[in-house]
Parts: structure tokens; C-alpha cells; sequence
């Protein structure tokens, strides 16, 4: 037998793990979990954990495409609480139809995204820098909007309510949207133009400049889709309760996201990542939360758990680079 074919099996499976080793690694932390915990198991469990993740794997669906352009985006969480604002006070107004305050929630999300693209592309400015200042300006907008209250709309709105809390059988409609919208950006970023043209800008965006690729139209783009998912995401959060706390509505989910993305092997150098493994990386951050509470362990350890994770993430990057 040839050393090519003895060593093909290896070849195999170094390609399953290369590609598909997030899946793995969930399914063992799904048992090991299962084996500390043994409710954690439980198909009810289960489905919590999994509707849980839908919010922020919502934005991390979105924040792939900037992380994978070579960016970062810190106003996920602010543009949930400006565009669940508006979701707000326009559902809770009788003249105006539930469609229209939904788009309206999309538009304010999806504007923020461009205006972040937009400086950041056009003045050159550090991403995590205009991405910060202006997520902190929306939020103080939707707090003056607001007057610093919290904002109940329409509880007796059934279709709008159902949004949130709705099901197909054991799958929520959070979680069915979230497994449609990853889809849907996950082929687009591996069968389109512009994905490819994503992970251009990302690997080498020089190259990218000197191949034809309009770099800033591509980065505008991405954190366009961002703020759309956090858009959606507000839509999906706020119509649980049919109420938003402006001050703290979205905290950290942006942290949240990034985390996620992170955990799902994409660079934050810019030009690897992939939707599929950013969906298993937001369960695993829910899990983490999830079995911390079945084990009785302080809530207040799950901040530095979560970090130790985001790091052990980056290292290892580290380490396949090198």
C-alpha cells in the first residue's frame, strides 16, 4: 500500500476537523455538561438553551461579516436598545400599523450600520473607536426619545406578541428565524460575490484594492447587515415582553456576539469565519451560562468564565497561525 493511501485517512480526518471541529467540540461539551449536570440533558433543557441563543446569535450572524472583514463592532447592543425604542413607541400607537414599526425598527438598525461603515471607511478612523462612540450617541438618542423610561407598547397586539413567544411544534419562531437567517448569510457568504469579496478584504484588503474590489462599498455593506441583525434582534427580544428598558435594553450583547464568533474560529485579523460555526458558538456561550445555574455556581463567575473562554479562543488562533 502506497504512503499516499495510508496517509489518506489521516488527510481525512484533518479536514473533518479543520471544518467541522466546532460541531465536535459542542457535542462533547453537550455530554460532558450532561454528565455534571443531568438535567442539563433534558430535551426541555435543550430547547431553552437553544431559543436562548437565538438573540445574540442573531447580531453574531451579522458581526461575522465585519469580524471577517477585518473589523469589530461595539454598537450592537446600543442600536438594540435605539431600534427596540422605535419598535416601541410605534407599536403601542393604534394608527400605525405593526409592519410599519417593524421596518421602521430594520431601518434604524441598518442606518446606524451604514453610518459606522461610512466613517470608518471615509475618515479612516479605528473601527472599535467610531463603532463605541457612535453606539454610545444612538442610546443616548433613544434615551432622550424615551425620557431615560421604560417603554410598554401594545400587550393585547396577539400577532406581535407571538413573534417572540411563538412556536412550530418544540421550535420557537426566534429560533426557526435565527436557523433561516443563518442559512440565508451563511450561503451567501460562500456562493455570492460580495461574500467572496467579504473574505477578500479581510485576508489581504491591498489585494483586494488592487484586484477591482470596491474595499469601502464591501465594508459598508457588512456593517450594514450588522445593524440589520441587530435590528432583528430587538424585534425578537422586545416583543417577548412587549416592553424596552432604553438604559440597559442590549447590554453587552454586542461582547456577547463577538464572543460567539470568536469561539467559532473566526480571525479577528480578518479574513476566516464561517455562519455555521458562529451558530455553534453562540450555544456554547448559552451553555456556559445555562450549566453554571444548574450546578449552583455564583451567576456572577459567569462574566470571568466567558472571558477565559474568549481567550483560550484567541490563543489557540495563535497557535495555528504560528
Amino acid at each position: 500500500m502506497s504512503a499516499a493511501k495510508q496517509n489518506m485517512p489521516v488527510r481525512v480526518l484533518k479536514h473533518i476537523w479543520s471544518e467541522y471541529s466546532i460541531i465536535v467540540v459542542t457535542v462533547l461539551i453537550f455530554i460532558i455538561a450532561g454528565m455534571l449536570a443531568p438535567r442539563f440533558i433534558q430535551f426541555s433543557n435543550i430547547m431553552v438553551i437553544l431559543r436562548q441563543s437565538a438573540i445574540i446569535g442573531v447580531i453574531a450572524v451579522g458581526m461575522s461579516y465585519v469580524i471577517i472583514t477585518g473589523g469589530i463592532d461595539l454598537s450592537s447592543g446600543h442600536v438594540v436598545a435605539a431600534s427596540g425604542a422605535v419598535l416601541m413607541l410605534l407599536q403601542g400607537n393604534p394608527e400605525i400599523p405593526l409592519i410599519i414599526a417593524i421596518l421602521a425598527c430594520f431601518a434604524v438598525g441598518t442606518t446606524i450600520g451604514v453610518i459606522n461603515g461610512f466613517v470608518i471607511t471615509k475618515f479612516r478612523v479605528p473601527a472599535f473607536i467610531v463603532t463605541l462612540a457612535i453606539g454610545i450617541m444612538v442610546r443616548s438618542i433613544a434615551l432622550y426619545l424615551v425620557d431615560g423610561r421604560s417603554i410598554t407598547g401594545d400587550r393585547e397586539d396577539l400577532v406581535f406578541r407571538s413573534i417572540g413567544t411563538g412556536s412550530i411544534g418544540f421550535l420557537s419562531y426566534p429560533l426557526l428565524i435565527w436557523i433561516a437567517l443563518a442559512v440565508i448569510f451563511g450561503c451567501a457568504l460562500k456562493y455570492t460575490k460580495t461574500g467572496s469579496y467579504i473574505y477578500a478584504v479581510g485576508g489581504n484588503e491591498q489585494a483586494s484594492k488592487y484586484s477591482g474590489i470596491s474595499v469601502n462599498k464591501t465594508k459598508i455593506v457588512a456593517y450594514a447587515l450588522t445593524g440589520f441583525c441587530a435590528g432583528l434582534a430587538a424585534l425578537l427580544d422586545i416583543s417577548r415582553t412587549v416592553t424596552i428598558a432604553v438604559p440597559t435594553a442590549g447590554h453587552m450583547y454586542e461582547f456577547e456576539a463577538i464572543t460567539a464568533v470568536v469561539v467559532g474560529g473566526a480571525a479577528l485579523s480578518g479574513g476566516r469565519g464561517k455562519i455555521l460555526n458562529t451558530f455553534f458558538g453562540a450555544i456554547i456561550i448559552t451553555v456556559v451560562a445555562n450549566l453554571m445555574a444548574m450546578l449552583g455556581l455564583s451567576v456572577f463567575l459567569t462574566g470571568f468564565v466567558k472571558g477565559a473562554v474568549i481567550l483560550v479562543a484567541v490563543l489557540l488562533q495563535r497557535r495555528e497561525a504560528a
